[in-house]
């Protein structure tokens, strides 16, 4: 078992010894940052996880303008209120992530293994104490509280979201400027990406030997699978891998793919580079460049301006779902964990749903059913 001077992120391993500091208090706030900075990397957690988490560390103390072994409850609802307020306040689900995170933190101060409360109680006089509790914490009482705008696209809204990405290299093209090139590599990237349903990075991230035959459906050629081998990862973990199948209703992605890696990419002079998207000066095409992709074919199409390129994922769970796939099929191929996620994904339509209406009462009413 680890003492406190063994542990990771503990007190003696990140306040120097023997040091006499004029000012304690920001000395021993920043060794307490740094420590728990280490404690999250031994957990293998990515950086770009730990630096918001100290951000809003450093935040409440900006607000509050006192120490973490001052804090209280009342500082902590303070902040939380603080945040609702004003022209844009926080949704409930980002309230919640942060008394997480503020909790994790005081929890880190709290365990005997890192001895920070007994630095703070001898050089301060006071101890670090819980800010968030059972009684002043917003409830988990729903699964889902994403933005309820953020929908899956109708059929109709896919074609024409497709449609407005396939007429952008034409018009750029006849207005005399440049970009009809990368315009058509964008009109395959959101294609692929619905008839994938892959996230954006994802996206980014799949490389030519990631498209691989399907011996059980040789009529797809080279494109009857995906290899996802960047897989949004649970923290500490590494990325997740999977395959994705590529089902008959969304074969037409073969013939776009082939279009894209025999006519588009080589004019993209990519040489030797392994990625499928790539860029006009040789490098990986970025997430980002991928969500403005979207937006441009989405405000060209007239299409809601809350609809964002997630909401091509939540419309392949759901039309692979009307088109009649098992929920566990689906699930493997979008690389959820758990079926509760992908069911929060889910949109179907009326139209779905009445079928299987019509389909269970003929099942119970047999010859009945006309008469009704």
């Amino acid at each position: 078992m680890l003492v406190a001077d063994e542990a990771p992120g503990s007190a003696r391993l990140v306040l120097a010894r023997n040091v006499v500091h004029l000012d304690a208090a920001p000395a021993v706030f920043q060794a307490m940052k740094e420590g728990w900075a280490r404690q999250q990397l031994a957990r293998f957690l990515k950086p770009e996880t730990i630096a918001p988490r100290l951000r809003l560390i450093e935040r409440l103390w900006e607000f509050t303008s006192l120490y973490p072994w001052q804090w209280t409850p009342t500082d902590g609802e303070a902040f939380i209120a603080a945040l609702r307020g004003g022209p844009a306040p926080v949704r409930m689900s980002t309230a919640r992530s942060y008394e997480v995170i503020v909790t994790l933190f005081t929890e880190y101060l709290l365990d005997v293994r890192y001895g920070w409360a007994e630095v703070c109680l001898e050089r301060f006089g006071e101890v670090p104490r819980e800010v968030f509790h059972e009684g002043n914490s917003v409830l988990h009482t729903v699964e889902y509280e994403g933005d309820p705008r953020r929908r899956p696209l109708t059929y109709d809204e896919v074609q024409a979201l497709f449609d407005a990405a396939d007429a952008r290299p034409s018009r750029i093209r006849g207005q005399g400027r440049k970009g009809g090139l990368t315009a058509m590599r964008d009109a395959s990237v959101l294609k692929t990406i619905y008839a994938f349903g892959t996230r954006r990075t994802e996206s980014s991230r799949v490389d030519l030997v990631d498209l691989r035959r399907n011996q059980k459906a040789p009529q797809y050629r080279s494109f009857g699978s995906m290899m996802v081998r960047f897989g949004k990862s649970a923290q500490g973990a590494p990325p997740k891998r999977r395959t994705v199948l590529t089902v008959p209703e969304m074969d037409w992605v073969v013939d776009v793919l082939e279009d894209y890696i025999g006519s588009v990419r080589p004019h993209l002079s990519p040489g030797r580079h392994p990625a499928l998207w790539v860029t006009e000066r040789v490098g990986r095409l970025a997430p980002r460049s991928i969500n403005e992709a979207f937006v441009a074919a989405r405000e060209d199409a007239g299409l809601d301006p809350e609809l964002d390129l997630h909401c091509l994922r939540h419309s392949y769970i759901t039309h692979l779902t009307e088109f009649g796939y098992p929920a566990r099929f689906v699930q493997e191929q979008v690389g959820h964990s758990h079926a509760a996620t992908t069911a929060i994904y889910m949109g179907v339509s009326n139209e779905y749903r009445n079928t299987l209406l019509e389909a269970a009462l003929r099942n119970r009413l047999g010859d009945d059913w006309d008469e009704v």
